[in-house]
């Protein structure tokens, strides 16, 4: 099959089911994950043939595409804050506005000269971890997940982003006796981020069908009677586990904003602070342990 007739019957299967835009950008990354050829290459090279296993592979990514698969998992990578990532089913495909929440960090790391011990909570791909590292080279980082697959993938992030991060299991939910073999009962960190479940089971209505078929749920979704109960878990662990002065960061459910002004305000934080993602929605609250 040549390239360009490979590139039209893939705009004709996917017409409909994505925005036009949208199919370009998939054939984009396809053909540069697949064939090897970025844009300018397919365009100068339109009457070459396409055949054998990469035809069976960008035919099968096509089916994966109608079936509302994320990209993402189809080439198993994608970008976050600037760096590769490794993902899978087992780990959350990194959002944008997660980097306004590593960006708020770092500006906050910048404050001091000291050198920080970090906790990431919940790190999934490893994406905020990974990126705090990459970006405060002083600092010493960990992170904590209570799935083992997504742990693996996360490690693999680190490697490849050339970065230490140390990793280990913990059900946050069990904290108390849940410890892994780092001795985390005496540990104190300068700063805990979290980015937990918080999507409520009446809130999927509004979510796409990418995400509600292939994302874990178990790093999505959260009870309605109990949208809260992973900061609120996150929060008492942080007031063993923060140092003085430390600061606690979440990303939240846009729609709990003032619910997580509470939670915090009750648990004696400071300086509690409510910001909005770069969608304008309510998505990052902080707060300081001990002033």
């Amino acid at each position: 099959m040549l390239l360009k007739t490979l590139r039209e019957n893939f705009y004709t299967s996917l017409k409909g089911e994505y925005p036009d835009t949208e199919i370009q950008s998939f054939f984009n990354l396809l053909a540069e994950y697949l064939l090897k050829m970025k844009r300018l290459d397919v365009t100068l090279n339109l009457f070459a043939p396409i055949s054998g296993k990469k035809l069976e592979k960008f035919e099968n990514a096509t089916k994966r595409l109608k079936n509302h698969e994320p990209i993402q998992y189809i080439i198993g990578a994608t970008e976050f804050y600037g760096l590769p990532f490794k993902v899978s089913e087992s780990t959350l495909i990194p959002r944008p506005e997660t980097e306004d929440l590593v960006q708020w960090i770092i500006d906050t790391a910048k404050t001091t000269t000291d050198s920080l011990s970090i906790l990431d909570i919940g790190t999934g791909s490893g994406c905020i971890a990974i990126s705090l590292a990459g970006n405060i080279p002083s600092a010493k980082v960990y992170a904590v997940d209570v799935s083992k697959k997504a742990l693996t993938i996360a490690k693999m992030n680190s490697k490849l982003n050339k970065v230490d991060v140390q990793f280990f299991e913990l059900d946050i939910l069990n904290w108390k006796n849940n410890y892994p073999d780092l001795a985390l009962e005496d540990f104190k960190f300068d700063i805990i981020v979290s980015n937990p479940p918080y999507v409520r089971e009446l809130e999927k209505a509004q979510m796409s069908a990418n995400v509600l078929q292939h994302e874990p749920g178990l790093a999505l979704y959260v009870e309605d009677d109990a949208p809260l109960i992973f900061y609120k878990s996150i929060t008492d662990f942080a007031g063993e586990h923060l140092k003085d002065e430390g600061h606690l960061f979440f990303e939240i459910n846009q729609y709990l904003g003032a619910e997580m002004l509470d939670l915090l305000d009750e648990a004696d934080f400071s300086n509690v602070q409510l910001k909005k993602d770069i969608f304008g929605n309510d998505r990052m609250v902080s707060g300081t342990k001990g002033s």
